[in-house]
């Protein structure tokens, strides 16, 4: 059955080794975005429990490709992580999560591995850059051609109800609302990835359609990332958007 092959095929694909001192090393089929390294996590016997961790391997990696793990935007993403997921980020670099309880490891190998990757591309980042495009302003025309003629409520800069003040440039009341992240930015489509994390995490309503005006300006590889990372990551297109909108209705 399609079933199984599907379990097999999937455990195949995480690496379990047992390496000294009771240590378990996993490497997992996560990545750091753009380099084609692999995640790997450790769990180790300490004090009656255990401690998974990635071994300080994603900030060295960010720092070794010139991303800035002292930044603001990577504080903000630790503070924020750290209220949602039992992976912190610690004084030494380390990002590490404990536990006593046998059950809970295998999901906090992928808590940390998860916010291994998320920290990586946080640091990397691109600087936000000044544009002269009318992205924006044709972006929020069109936002308000659509929903005027879907009869559908839009606000634009709306402050989310998640912690951070993370805003969305519009927010269509869909029956699911339509959160709209313009991605004028690397950084702007990373925040957009954030609150899509942060609803999943709390399980508020909202998916995160995040829109740039063209893959270069954000990067071919953050671009193609982000659509893990959110409802759907897409390229201006009024008609297509449109259509978009249009199939989140029925």
């Amino acid at each position: 059955m399609l079933t199984d092959i599907l379990k097999r095929t999937i455990c195949t694909l995480f690496e379990v080794h047992a390496d000294s001192n009771g240590v378990q090393r996993i490497v997992t089929p996560l990545q750091y975005p753009g380099t084609g390294d692999r995640v790997v996590v450790r769990i180790r016997p300490r004090d009656g429990g255990w401690v998974i961790d990635e071994n300080g391997e994603a900030c060295f990696s960010a720092s070794m490709a010139g991303g800035d793990v002292e930044s603001g935007i990577v504080e903000h993403w630790s503070q924020e992580h750290a209220r949602l997921s039992p992976a912190r980020l610690c004084a030494d670099e380390v990002i590490r999560a404990t536990t006593t309880d046998e059950r809970l490891l295998a999901p906090y190998v992928f808590r940390v591995a998860e916010a291994a990757q998320q920290l990586y591309a946080v640091a990397t980042s691109r600087p936000e850059r000044q544009s002269s495009s009318d992205f924006k302003e044709r972006l929020t025309r069109t936002i308000a051609e659509i929903a005027e003629e879907f009869g559908l409520g839009h606000r634009s800069e709306v402050e989310l109800p998640i912690s951070g003040g993370l805003i969305a440039d519009h927010l269509i009341e869909t029956p699911t609302p339509s959160i709209i992240i313009a991605a004028t930015s690397a950084k702007r489509l990373l925040e957009g990835e954030l609150i899509h994390l942060q609803y999943r995490a709390v399980h508020m309503p909202g998916h995160v359609l995040a829109i740039a005006e063209n893959q270069q300006a954000v990067g071919k590889t953050e671009f193609e990332r982000a659509n893990y990372y959110t409802w759907k990551t897409v390229v201006f297109d009024a008609r297509n958007l449109r259509s978009l909108i249009g199939s989140v209705l029925h």
